[in-house]
Order: C-alpha cells, then structure tokens, then sequence
C-alpha cells in the first residue's frame, strides 16, 4: 500500500499540483476568486426580492412590488461579474510578469469590451448587459490573457515608450501602455468591427461541450474524486480542481440567479454551491463524519484530543487541523472511507436534485457557514436542503464508523504498551536503585 501511495503521488499527485500553479491557470483562479466577495453580497439580494416566506405576508408583497429597485444591487455586481473577473485576472497574470497589474487590468477589461457586438436600440449602439454576465465568463478569461501577453510581448522586446526618471511613475507607466493599447484596440477593432466575428459566440462554443459535461452526474464525480484524491496526499485539491472547474461552476450559478430574477426555474444541478454544501461537509472528504464518530466512541487520548480540537473548525468547513492533525493524510486507513464517502454524497445529492426533491441553488452564502445553513440560504430558503444535508452527514458518519474504530482501538493499544512499557522500567529502576 505505503509504495502504491508513493508511486501515484510521484506520478500524478506531483505534476498535477505543479501543473495547477501554472502562471495563467493561478491568474484565472485567483481572478475569479477575487470576485467572489461581489458574488456573495449581490447574490443575497435575490433572496430579498424573492424572499423564502408565505405570498400573503406584508414583506413578500412589498418585495414583489419593489423587486425592480431591490435587484439592482444584484445586477451592478453579480450579474456583470466578467467585468470584474476579467480585471482580476489581468491584475494577478501582469504581476506575476513583474509588470503593471494595474494597466495590466485596463487592458484586459478594454479588450474584454471590445469583443462584445454592439446592439442596436432607440437611443444608438449599446452594449447587451448579459455579455458581462456568464456568457462572459470565457471569452473574458481568453481576452484577459491576450491583453497582458501583448503587454507582456511589448515591454520585452521595449516597444515601449521609456519616460526620463524625473517622470513620476504612475505617468511613466500610463506612457509604458500606448503601444500595447494600441495593438490589443486594433486587433479586437478588426475583429469585431471590421470582420464583424463575435468572438463572445465563437468562445462559447469551443467551451460548450466542457459547460455540458460539467453539469452532468459524471461531471461531478470526476471533480470529487479528484479533490479527495490530491487532499490525501495532503495538496490543495480545491485549487488544483478550482482551477480548471470554477469558471464552469460560476457560469451554472450565474444563469440559475439569472432565472430566478427573470421569474424562471432555475436548470443546473452543479455549481460550486452543490459540492460546498451537500459534499465538502466539515471540509473535503465530508470529514465532519470522521470527527463525530470519533468523539463518539473515541477512548484513546490521542484520538479524543485531537478530534475534540477540529471539531470546531469542522462545524465551519475547516479541515485542515483534523487532515494534517490527525492524520489523514497518507494514512492508508482513512483512504477508502475519505474517497468513498464523498462518491456516494455526490450520487444522492445529485438524484435529490434531479428528482426535484430538493430546490437548485442561485445564492452563494459565505463557505464558512455551518453546512445545514449554508444549504438552506443556497437553495432560497428550501427546508427539504437542510434535510438532504443532515442525510449527508449520516452517510458520512456511516461509512468513516468502522474505519475511526479500527484507528482507535490501534491508537488505545499503543498507549496502553506504552503504559505497560514505562511500569516496567520503574519497576527496573526501582530494584537497581534498592
């Protein structure tokens, strides 16, 4: 088993963390990390002008009334999130260069806005707000990265134009970014205007068949298998998987909140919020099962010291003290029960939502959320989420059960050998003594 573990984290655990810290995939991921705090504030609006409580009541009816003014909030943030992704992921891939991030940024958004076809209205030309929504969410990844790589290409080879030392800095970088604004304007010019390409549609449809396949059952075990699996070898495989997966996620979340402030249903199964709170429950792996059943029938020390210490942190999806603290890292008891737990979360949550037993998701609460609460926000108030998540954490319980007992009872034999071992050299050094 030990030279299995090793094999697969030289081979596959190792380069696929390395592969996650990729410049450009680190660029995306914290870009639209740092969006998340608009997503999370503008989402809750829907939930005030779409409030979870009986149509009668005196607040259901002045929300309805008032929804126009109440959404607004919600589509100056969430609903433009591209927007704000796409500078995000400018700033983070310039910096990384060691260049501007704050032109690096402009640049991105300037090339992001140029890719998007004009509409025609009674008052001229306009831009259609949902580009910046989740339609916009690939194209302005592509077009960040373009934006900075020409910025990047510029001021390697000095295309540039160099402002004497006297010059403060914030001028002599606005002077540093003609060229490349020029370039990356007439590119996207030439495209939109003149070849008239929607680059949004073209963009969208070479991501079509990853945005499918994302939302389907297979889909979702692949991403939590993959997590569990690099979090045994003790590598973030939130990150990793974030990397590649969020943007997706994100685009399902978006267009579920979309719907619901157009009166529709919402469609998909699977964003970020179905891992969050109905799989990652106490942490990745579901470890909130682990920490109970140990607090249960834990008698050794080391077990009920530990487990008593994470279990707050678990209430609040922090895993990280009982996965290195305990551990479960590379430790080839926990393995089966740390993978297995989450594949079988995934399956009844996914025929929970497909059957309809349970609301979609559209609000995005705070990940720090004990996971019943944290459900029942994300689903727009729908007690039957609470269920399905309390039904989760029995799985869990379940499964982890034999596992924590065959640990707890090799850590109870060890202190008491190691009990018997110390009487016994008192013993020893009692009689050399007499």
């Amino acid at each position: 088993m030990n030279k299995l573990l090793d094999t697969l984290d030289a081979k596959f655990a190792q380069p696929m963390s390395k592969i996650s810290e990729q410049r450009h995939l680190r660029a995306i991921r914290d870009g639209v990390v740092s969006a998340i705090p608009l997503i999370i504030v503008g989402s809750f609006f829907l939930i005030i002008a779409f409030p979870p409580i009986p149509k009668d009541w005196g607040f259901y009816i002045w929300a309805t009334k008032h929804a126009l003014q109440i959404l607004i909030p919600y589509r100056l943030t969430f609903w433009i999130m591209s927007l704000y992704i796409c500078f995000g992921i400018g700033y983070n891939l310039s910096k990384s260069y060691g260049m501007d991030p704050l032109q690096g940024g402009q640049l991105s958004v300037a090339a992001f806005l140029l890719s998007i076809m004009p509409v025609t209205a009674k008052q001229g030309l306009m831009l259609p707000m949902e580009s910046l929504g989740s339609v916009g969410i690939f194209p302005c990844m592509i077009l960040s990265i373009f934006a900075v790589e020409v910025m990047h290409m510029c001021v390697k080879h000095n295309w540039t134009f160099k402002m004497p030392k006297q010059v403060p800095s914030s001028v002599a970088h606005s002077f540093e970014a003609i060229i490349p604004a020029a370039i990356i304007i007439l590119v996207m010019t030439m495209i939109n205007v003149v070849f008239k390409i929607n680059l949004e549609q073209v963009i969208q449809w070479i991501f079509s068949p990853l945005v499918k396949a994302g939302d389907t059952l297979p889909g979702v075990i692949i991403p939590a298998f993959l997590v569990v699996f690099f979090w045994f070898f003790g590598i973030h495989g939130d990150s990793i998987v974030g990397s590649v997966a969020r943007p997706i996620w994100l685009q399902y979340f978006t267009e579920n909140a979309e719907k619901v402030a157009n009166h529709a249903t919402p469609t998909h199964i699977a964003p970020e919020t179905f891992f969050q709170w109905f799989i990652w429950i106490g942490g990745s792996g579901a470890t909130i099962g682990l920490i109970i059943c140990a607090v249960m029938i834990g008698k050794a020390k080391y077990t009920k010291s530990i487990t008593r210490a994470c279990l707050v942190p678990a209430i609040f999806n922090i895993n990280e003290p009982i996965i290195f603290g305990f551990p479960v890292m590379l430790n080839p008891i926990f393995l089966i029960p740390f993978i297995l737990a989450p594949m079988v979360m995934v399956l009844v949550t996914w025929f929970a939502f497909s059957l309809g037993f349970v609301n979609m998701m559209f609000v995005q609460p705070p990940w720090t959320l004990p996971a019943p609460i944290g459900a029942y926000i994300a689903t727009g108030g729908d007690w039957r989420a609470i269920v399905l998540c309390l039904i989760n954490i029995l799985i869990s319980v379940v499964i982890y059960y034999p596992f924590v007992r065959m640990y707890d009872r090799a850590e109870l034999k060890k202190e008491q050998e190691g009990l018997d071992e110390d009487a016994e050299s008192s013993t020893s050094e009692e009689v050399a003594t007499n």
